[in-house]
């Protein structure tokens, strides 16, 4: 192995590791229960919705399940589904864009800790707990903000900008903090530089122990959940730091973004990273 050997045996360890944490690796042996949709699990409705829950309540007494396999590699890739299996839901493409910005804090030496807020599975965070790893770098922490318990109703009254879909209806989106953990334990990534907040983002990031920031990544959905997250770690993110906003395309996350930077009197220049995200650099 040859000193130069270094940065391609890293980026194929990244590579692999994006493409296990979405299961694009394995795209064509995904399973899935039929009657869901890869567009979000919604239950298909109507007299075949009623046929199927008949036929995988029978099926279910006896251990077995009706299911497809598969799903479509395109999506995967560019993040529009919701995977049966995989620990994230983002895609390769708004994976590359965190490698993208940890590579540039490391390069350009920007001090801080990474943290994402929202994070489903874990898959996200996993990746960039396996950026810093691939480079060797020991110094800075991944938080992880979440109530694993899904999300809270939208509270439009106190919001009117707020998203007018109820997310806390979606069970799927309820993820312990167990199998949070479990699942960096899996990639071998779980130690002291992996950190929790566990709880509603207006309960814990107000007083979160977190001195700086180098990269803030929201993924909340909600304007509340949003707003919260910038109010209270905008300002501890450095000089040269990275903010990625998972959910700017929904109107209500894209108004607490806009509100906040007015707010705050900056015009950061964004860069779209696909038609659901953004990112800057402060």
């Amino acid at each position: 192995m040859t000193e130069s050997d270094g940065p391609v045996l890293s980026d194929r360890y990244l590579d692999l590791l994006k493409g296990a944490l979405t299961r694009h690796l394995f795209i064509h042996e995904e399973v899935w229960d039929v009657g869901t949709s890869l567009k979000g699990w919604e239950p298909t409705s109507g007299a075949k919705q009623r046929v199927q829950g008949l036929v995988r309540g029978g099926l279910a007494k006896r251990g077995l399940r009706m299911v497809h396999t598969g799903a479509n590699a395109s999506d995967r890739f560019e993040g529009l589904d919701w995977p049966a299996n995989a620990e994230t839901m983002v895609g390769i493409r708004r994976l590359d864009n965190v490698q993208h910005c940890i590579e540039a804090i490391l390069q350009d030496e920007v001090p801080g800790d990474l943290i994402e807020t929202g994070v489903w599975r874990g898959g996200c965070s996993i990746f960039m707990r396996g950026v810093l790893a691939a480079h060797g770098c020991t110094d800075r922490s991944v938080w992880l903000a979440d109530s694993f318990e899904g999300l809270a109703p939208p509270d439009a009254e106190r919001y009117p900008q707020e998203f007018d879909v109820d997310l806390s209806t979606f069970d799927a989106l309820a993820v312990g903090i167990d199998q949070v953990r479990q699942n960096f334990r899996r990639y071998g990534l779980l130690d002291d530089q992996v950190r929790f907040l566990p709880g509603w983002f207006k309960d814990t990031l107000p007083d979160a122990p977190i001195e700086r920031l180098s990269l803030l990544r929201l993924d909340g959905d909600y304007y509340e959940s949003t707003m919260t997250a910038l109010t209270h770690l905008y300002p501890k993110l450095s000089v040269g730091g990275f903010v990625v906003v998972d959910d700017y395309q929904i109107p209500a996350c894209k108004a607490a973004v806009d509100d906040y930077l007015g707010g705050m009197g900056e015009q950061p220049t964004m860069v779209k990273i696909d038609d659901s995200s953004v990112y800057w650099r402060r």
